[in-house]
């Protein structure tokens, strides 16, 4: 049961908590295949999305018996998250204001083994026609080393594009990966592209962010609405959509999201179909990039530690 349905979440748009609910509810079908079994991380908003959220990994009390979680080390102790394995569990965070569910790119019980790599494009300024171009880019470089891509609006400012791994892939080196495709497309067109994370020194152009793929990191879930004026979706799309310059990050509301997935199904249904294996995937980049390109980045790999390890849960 959704507990103060009139709540509005999106007070400039008129939209409850009992309208972000029946939202999960009838997009369930087309999202729990893409969030089922992984580690949960809820964005929430008790007071609306004009008031401050916070985010929230551990669920360890307060929980209803039948939620599924599983328990995760973390540098000093271990985190509880909650799985959205079925609509019941998709209820239970919205009606705990959770607008944005975020996941990770591993599933239980497989949490070493990630199963995408994830690259987000994220804005320094707006601009459509740049943000296009290097979305593309992106889609043609993994082209280059035989690898198909699949994109989605972020809901936000930008694009976010994903390659499914094999079970062969481990995260370390998937970091190094994406870092490395990143690396490649800053060289080919520094005054548009950086992987600089501070804005302060991005200088207007667009950030390869490879972050998402490191363990304990997430993105917005695949139909998660994001906490913006409009209650956009991050929702997949086509890369001929993306090609004509039909949608851009903020396209998709979650009043017409229904409509659209009754139109064209999911488009993220054969995604893991054909899995990529990291092994080639890596020696193909190496012939069009040099080892010390890519030496910063895996210093920071090396600084951040070893991926942690799930425990047991249930």
């Amino acid at each position: 049961m959704i507990t103060h349905p009139d709540k509005l979440l999106f007070p400039g748009d008129g939209i409850s908590k009992g309208d972000l609910a029946h939202y999960y509810e009838q997009i369930a079908p087309f999202m729990l295949p893409h969030v089922s079994h992984r580690p949960l991380t809820m964005e929430r908003y008790p007071a609306g999305i004009e008031k401050k959220g916070f985010i929230q990994k551990d669920v360890s009390k307060g929980y209803p018996e039948w939620l599924e979680r599983i328990e995760v080390e973390k540098r000093e102790g271990t985190v509880w998250h909650p799985l959205l394995n079925d609509t019941r569990a998709l209820l239970w965070a919205a009606n705990q204001n959770c607008v944005t569910p975020h996941v990770g790119s591993s599933r239980v019980p497989h949490l070493s083994q990630p199963d995408l790599c994830v690259f987000d494009l994220d804005p320094s300024v707006p601009d459509a026609a740049a943000l296009q171009r290097v979305a593309l880019a992106v889609r043609d470089t993994l082209a280059e080393l035989g690898l198909r891509s699949w994109v989605k609006t972020s809901g936000s400012k930008g694009f976010h594009i994903v390659v499914p791994m094999d079970s062969e892939t481990r995260f370390e080196p998937l970091a190094l990966f994406a870092h490395g495709i990143g690396a490649l497309l800053v060289k080919r067109d520094p005054t548009r592209l950086t992987q600089e994370f501070l804005k302060s020194d991005r200088h207007g152009r667009i950030l390869i962010d490879t972050g998402r793929n490191a363990f304990s990191a997430t993105y917005a879930a695949p139909y998660a609405v994001r906490a913006r004026p409009g209650a956009p979706v991050s929702a997949p799309c086509t890369w001929q959509e993306v090609e004509s310059g039909a949608i851009g990050p903020e396209s998709f509301k979650l009043e017409d999201m229904p409509a659209r997935v009754a139109r064209v199904g999911d488009l993220w249904q054969d995604l893991h179909l054909q899995p990529t294996s990291l092994e080639r995937a890596l020696q193909g980049l190496s012939r069009l990039i040099q080892p010390e390109e890519w030496q910063l980045g895996a210093g920071r790999l090396r600084r951040k530690g070893k991926p942690r390890k799930p425990s047991e849960g249930r």
